[in-house]
């Protein structure tokens, strides 16, 4: 232990084990020990004692949408990763678009790497993109560090990222399976959408109509059947559907490679909610109601879905007009997600450590990264959220770090306030005050 720098320490300890009181240990930026709540400081070692304010593994948020380069005004990586740190986020994984261009090529990648660098004050991993023209990158971006692929199953919202038909589909995916690869995927059907309602205007229920559970659950369906003919392992995107849950839970039976995220919005929120004209609650797939809700609750503490991220996928605020046909479909959340859940979770009768294994355990697991985040462990970055858990706040989009601070949660009250977030052992933002950015580019087992 002499060579430990720093020993973080609170009555509230969550470890793999439980939560009790206890001393972690950091040494060159990794968890050296976890040591009982009254040990001994070596010495040389700075202590930073917590109190009674929870000390957890950062969130690790898989599904975020940062737009940069070519997006940037959208958001970008210096604002998204500031505020995902404000949240007690440590890691993202960002989607292979809005970016221009998409994540599809390896030099692709090697663009937005290069803008990411400088910029993030956490650390991030990417994903990359299946479109129906590039098998062939699927490999060489593979190798070259991407955490998986995401595909489309109907039009994605921006020209240059189409869609997978069937064919498309099986391709990809045999080709991603050829190398133990991860596919997701985004389960809307196209044909389910077109034969849905085209209302537009201002009313919520008229733009539920258009993106119908149907979509979801034929999408899903088709999914794990080409999946089980593959042998591919398969993540369902943003789960909101509850109807689908059955065949997901069947599929897990039987054995098909599958697991499934759902998101804070369609936890917290419902459609009964939400306002005439209030396209900030619009996303694809829709918030649903609130029956349609318990049952994702009941998914997640089953186990049918394994894990809660984002989706942040933020616009300019002149985009987000009153007519839900015509604004952009997409929540900003991660300054929030981390209280939202936990909000709605306590509700609930869940703990803290189901919110961690949801948010950080599993989310490490999805993407290869269990050996280095997602727990407080020896040998485990030393990445960590401090949490009030009892504390309030009333969300005031002003003080978000978002670029466009337009959110679904203004004037909401929220409990658990993130005193502080911790990155490799260093604390880079506390009370509102950043460090300089000091987040790696992550890359797939490097």
């Amino acid at each position: 232990m002499s060579d430990v720098e720093l020993v973080l320490r609170s009555t509230r300890v969550i470890t793999p084990e439980g939560t009790r009181p206890a001393s972690v240990a950091v040494s060159g930026g990794k968890i050296a020990a976890v040591l009982p709540h009254d040990a001994e400081i070596p010495a040389g070692a700075r202590l930073e004692d917590f109190g009674d304010d929870v000390l957890m593994p950062g969130i690790v948020d898989t599904h975020v949408h940062v737009n940069d380069p070519g997006r940037t005004e959208w958001e970008g990586f210096w604002t998204a990763t500031r505020a995902a740190a404000a949240g007690g986020i440590t890691t993202i994984v960002d989607m292979p678009l809005n970016s221009l261009p998409p994540t599809t090529t390896t030099a692709n990648l090697r663009t937005k790497q290069d803008v990411a660098a400088a910029k993030a004050h956490i650390d991030v991993g990417f994903w990359g993109g299946a479109l129906p023209d590039n098998v062939k990158d699927l490999r060489p971006l593979h190798d070259a560090g991407v955490f998986g692929f995401k595909c489309f199953l109907s039009p994605s919202g921006v020209d240059e990222f189409p869609h997978l038909n069937g064919d498309q589909l099986t391709a990809s995916m045999a080709e991603i399976a050829g190398f133990g690869g991860l596919l997701i995927v985004h389960a809307e059907d196209p044909h389910e959408l077109d034969v849905a309602p085209s209302n537009s205007g201002p009313k919520y229920d008229d733009y539920l109509a258009t993106r119908p559970r149907i979509s979801e659950d034929v999408a899903i369906r088709g999914l794990i059947d080409t999946a089980k003919r593959i042998g591919a392992r398969v993540h369902i995107l943003h789960l909101s559907s509850s109807d689908a849950l059955p065949l997901i839970a069947a599929a897990k039976a039987e054995g098909v490679k599958l697991t499934v995220e759902t998101c804070p919005h369609y936890l917290t929120l419902t459609a009964e909610e939400v306002p005439d004209g209030a396209s900030e609650f619009k996303c694809c797939p829709p918030i649903r109601e609130a029956a349609n809700q318990d049952l994702l609750w009941q998914a997640l503490a089953d186990g049918t879905i394994d894990c809660v991220v984002t989706d942040h996928s933020p616009s300019t605020a002149d985009l987000k007009t009153d007519d839900f046909a015509t604004a952009w479909g997409g929540i900003s959340g991660l300054q929030l997600s981390l209280s939202a859940i936990w909000t709605e979770a306590r509700k609930r009768g869940y703990s803290l450590e189901d919110v961690v294994r949801w948010m950080s355990s599993r989310t490490s697991e999805l993407v290869g990264l269990d050996d280095r985040k997602g727990a407080i462990a020896v040998g485990r970055d030393a990445d960590f959220a401090v949490l009030s858990p009892d504390a309030t706040f009333t969300v005031d989009p002003a003080e978000l770090q978002h670029r466009n601070r337009v959110t679904a949660y203004a004037g909401k009250t929220l409990h658990g306030v993130v005193r502080s977030t911790w990155l490799r052992g260093e604390r880079i933002v506390a009370d509102g005050e950043f460090t300089a950015p000091q987040g790696k580019l992550l890359e797939r087992n490097k």
